[in-house]
């Protein structure tokens, strides 16, 4: 069977699988074609899989410069051609859209299933995670609104997106809509597979703006085509991969202080129940200089999101209702829905009370690991700075 991916290469591309007369049977993604190809052949498999291996022919592919483009492209055949085990596969859910919408200054959504604003659409994405982590990748290099029009302008300062750069200023109303506009047209340019053009066109723009002797302009183009050019989507690639694996990652999350002192938050992930300690992170707090525990969790993991790392497909905190409520509020706001699980410790802080639904296949036990874990990798960093800031003092 290695005839069908020996002579694939180890880069980003979409793969059609087809069979007797060429009929396309599937269209999938990859980080690296010949790794994800072969994955088909070398392990056990579903039934399903098992049918659509018999009835392949012939397995063609088109590379890609980044995974993100991959899916994109992906996207796009699916929609074009509607491959039988694409459509099967869903099992009568409905796919992923991005949605870009017809307000004054729209906003990029993902939506799923039909329409409910009638704006402009993208898709079918296949995998939500993919498509959340491609959003995210694309509103680094454009960023774009997600406030609703009622709220355009009406912030009393900058919302946290604008701080890291992905909100363009429509909070605080410091874009034109003429901007807005511009940045909305190279993202539906973008979505449609056409990087080349979207490039020709920043250059244009940042040659103009140096003639111009608007120096601050041409930089920032500057930075969004060399940011375009060398798409940054390992999470995208290990999405795909852990997909591949059939692993299933938790994320947890803690927060250490003393009123508000020497804050920190700590994530650590566990994958198929054990700890990778090489993907824990460490967040030293830098926008709270008091006791506040969910505003600390709140910037956290806004900054998380900031990162290409792989989604979880599920959260835990230490804590109860208003740091869950928090957190969801965090993802509500970056277009994301995960599965977010709280763990408080009872009113007399004897027990472990579970705040959420705990999903099918993860045992408690797992979750207090999570839980224990994070509380012990934030108190160890929190301990650390501390002890650093007092031995100057020695």
């Amino acid at each position: 069977m290695n005839k069908f991916y020996k002579n694939m290469p180890d880069s980003p591309g979409v793969y059609l699988m087809k069979g007797t007369g060429g009929k396309l049977l599937y269209v999938g993604k990859a980080g690296n074609l010949r790794r994800r190809v072969s994955s088909y052949f070398i392990k056990a498999n579903e039934a399903r899989i098992e049918k659509l291996i018999s009835e392949i022919k012939k397995i063609d592919y088109f590379k890609t410069d980044s995974a993100l483009e991959a899916l994109i492209l992906e996207a796009e055949l699916i929609k074009k051609h509607e491959p039988p085990y694409n459509i099967r596969e869903k099992d009568g859910t409905s796919f992923l859209f991005i949605e870009i919408t017809k307000d004054r200054f729209p906003r990029v959504l993902l939506v799923r299933g039909k329409s409910k604003v009638g704006g402009v659409r993208f898709g079918p994405f296949t995998s939500a995670t993919s498509a959340r982590i491609a959003l995210r990748l694309i509103r680094k290099i454009f960023p774009f609104n997600i406030h609703s029009p009622e709220k355009i302008g009406s912030f009393k300062r900058a919302c946290f997106d604008y701080e890291i750069g992905l909100c363009p200023g429509t909070c605080i109303n410091t874009i034109s809509r003429e901007d807005c506009m511009e940045n909305i047209r190279h993202i539906k340019l973008f979505l449609n597979g056409k990087k080349k053009r979207v490039l020709n066109d920043l250059k244009k723009e940042m040659i103009l703006a140096s003639k111009r002797l608007d120096f601050e302009k041409a930089e920032k183009l500057k930075r969004r085509i060399f940011a375009l050019q060398h798409i940054q989507d390992t999470a995208l690639i290990k999405e795909s991969e852990h997909k591949t694996e059939g692993s299933f990652r938790i994320e947890g999350y803690d927060i250490s202080n003393i009123s508000g002192t020497s804050a920190v938050g700590s994530m650590v992930v566990f994958v198929n129940s054990e700890p990778m300690k090489s993907e824990y992170k460490k967040f030293r707090i830098k926008t709270i200089f008091k006791p506040d525990d969910t505003g600390m969790l709140r910037e956290i993991l806004s900054r998380r999101l900031n990162n290409n790392w792989p989604l979880p497909g599920l959260i835990l905190i230490d804590g109860g209702k208003p740091q869950v409520n928090a957190a969801k509020k965090v993802f509500e706001e970056a277009g994301m829905k995960i599965p977010i699980i709280g763990i408080a410790k009872g009113p007399d802080r004897d027990k472990n009370e579970f705040i959420g639904n705990i999903p099918d296949g993860v045992k408690e036990k797992t979750l207090i690991q999570v839980r224990d874990e994070a509380h012990r990798f934030a108190i160890t960093y929190h301990r650390r700075l501390r002890h650093d800031k007092l031995l100057p003092n020695l």
